[in-house]
């Protein structure tokens, strides 16, 4: 138990961050939404911590951590497979984290959501709907090239389609990657 409590201590950035990937989980389990009044502190907030922690390096630092996490989703996103709170998320993972642990972070979340996804259309049992929408989506991801034509596609799409609220396989694949690399004792 004191291994614990040492290890709290010592990572509790880590610590912060897996709080706040639970809470964007369960909220956005709740209402398909992960809310700038969570999204938008926990940016900022690493971006004060690691200036005032190691000034201009460390604001750097989180800075381009900011910009990883947001840069890996901010594609998806732009075409509509992706809410913009996933992706304030993620960039928030990166100001407290960096931009390497958000990496992994990001590796083990597409891990995971690749796997739920699977999940969810195996026990739907329509298989064959799911692929073929794929296979539209990736049509239309050749041959439309307009990002802002893309999201309006995908946004008329979405009343169909039985959503993954992303916020779960990020705190899932986040953490798990956190406790693997040891960054949690």
């Amino acid at each position: 138990m004191d291994t614990l409590f040492h290890g709290m201590a010592e990572h509790w950035t880590v610590w912060f961050v897996t709080v706040v990937l639970i809470i964007a989980a369960v909220i956005d389990g709740a209402i398909l939404k992960v809310p700038n009044w969570l999204t938008f502190p926990f940016i900022l907030c690493g971006w004060v911590h690691w200036t005032l922690q190691s000034g201009i390096h460390g604001f750097g630092f989180s800075l381009l951590g900011t910009f990883v996490g947001m840069m890996l989703l901010l594609v998806l996103r732009n075409v509509g497979g992706m809410g913009g709170g996933d992706v304030k998320l993620l960039a928030g993972v990166g100001a407290w984290l960096g931009a390497i642990v958000t990496l992994w972070a990001f590796a083990a979340t597409a891990i995971v959501g690749g796997v739920m996804a699977l999940f969810m259309i195996l026990a739907s049992g329509q298989w064959h709907k799911h692929y073929a929408m794929a296979h539209q989506i990736l049509h239309e991801w050749k041959t439309v090239r307009s990002p802002s034509k893309l999201s309006k596609i995908a946004r008329e799409r979405k009343p169909t389609m039985k959503l993954l609220p992303y916020g779960i396989p990020m705190a899932i694949g986040s953490i798990a990657y956190f406790a693997i690399a040891g960054m949690l004792v």
